[in-house]
């Protein structure tokens, strides 16, 4: 599969990379099962419904639903997030879509549920966060 990012809008290789930044800062987290780095990608108010529909309202509440999880089910879990478009939204408000694939703990695509994610990320007083996010688990894709 290439990583080649689909770009729609007039979005600057700064903001590009910036929005960029958060995706692969919250597959760190998530890959450490850090739940304070994970809920640190989010805005204070952002709403987020994870792959089992459960949504959670703000980072508090996505980092005390992390901490569980990550010790629990989550505990063997790994993936890696790639940027598969970007689309302007308004300025400084970008939509991104993810492909998740899951991985062993060195980064090896492994067989297990996929994951197709929409972010809105924007530009917050602290940086640019997640907005509003979407995760759904879906099957891995056809070979080439």
């Amino acid at each position: 599969m290439t990583n080649e990012i689909l770009v729609v809008g007039a979005i600057t290789a700064e903001t590009q990379a910036a929005v960029t930044a958060v995706v692969k800062d919250l597959e760190k987290a998530f890959n450490a099962h850090d739940p304070i780095a994970l809920g640190e990608q989010f805005a204070q108010e952002a709403s987020w419904t994870n792959a089992v529909g459960t949504r959670l309202d703000g980072r508090a509440a996505v980092t005390e639903f992390s901490g569980p999880a990550m010790k629990g089910f989550l505990r063997d879990s790994y993936a890696r997030y790639d940027v598969v478009k970007l689309l302007e939204i308004a300025p400084e408000v970008i939509g991104v879509n993810v492909r998740q694939t899951p991985t062993d703990s060195s980064g090896n695509p492994v067989a297990g549920p996929h994951g197709a994610t929409t972010y809105v990320i924007a530009r917050q007083r602290d940086g640019w966060k997640i907005v509003v996010g979407q995760n759904a688990a879906v099957d891995a894709p056809p070979a080439a």
